[in-house]
């Protein structure tokens, strides 16, 4: 079989499993791929979606927005063909070597430094965090001091410590964003997430 015609597949077995999910037309293609890269159909009853962020997610990629990634992995994950159809990009901070010294200098993680000096680039644009809750809080607080404003946060740290509390507090925002309830999460979810909004955008 072709990969196409794998994912087409696919998507016919998790339609048919998920049976009667109540997902509208939007929130559905987002659900389904995250289903479709992990395999885990708890993500039915966990996933979370502020009001609007879809179409907002949409418009945003339309836009040419930068898209910033809290990892390398989830970086690579996304699909750039239709990301940079649009005139946007992807970046990931986390390996940069000014990034390591300011987290050296002011003892904070990579993770929080990455997000301090992605700042400028965040305006309208979408934050992807799958794997570090402690980018997750230090975009929080940005928001809150309105020292950022990303068009909207898909949030999906994943892990022990402060994963499900992270993405607890993501959502007492009042902001765009999808996130999940729970410690599952991960740079495929995330990266799976804004492909569905790209291939959306695209069509």
């Amino acid at each position: 079989m072709k990969p196409q015609e794998i994912e087409d597949l696919s998507f016919k077995i998790i339609d048919k499993e998920a049976g009667d999910h109540g997902f509208d037309q939007e929130k559905w293609p987002i659900v389904r791929r995250m289903i479709h890269t992990s395999a885990d159909f708890e993500y039915l009853n966990t996933v979370r979606f502020s009001k609007d962020v879809v179409s907002k997610g949409i418009g945003a990629i339309k836009s040419g927005c930068t898209i910033i990634t809290d990892t390398n992995m989830a970086r690579v994950g996304i699909r750039k063909k239709e990301i940079e159809s649009f005139g946007g990009q992807v970046k990931c901070l986390i390996a940069d070597k000014n990034i390591s010294a300011i987290s050296k200098e002011k003892g904070i993680t990579r993770a929080q430094a990455a997000v301090d000096t992605a700042a400028a680039d965040m305006k309208d644009g979408i934050y992807v965090v799958g794997n570090a809750p402690t980018a997750l809080l230090r975009l929080i607080h940005l928001i809150r001091a309105k020292k950022v404003s990303p068009a909207l946060v898909i949030g999906f740290p994943v892990g022990f410590v402060n994963a499900a509390e992270s993405k607890d507090e993501l959502m007492t925002l009042d902001y765009s964003y999808i996130t999940n309830k729970g410690r599952k999460g991960g740079s495929n979810i995330a990266a799976s997430i804004v492909n569905a909004l790209a291939i959306m955008a695209f069509k």
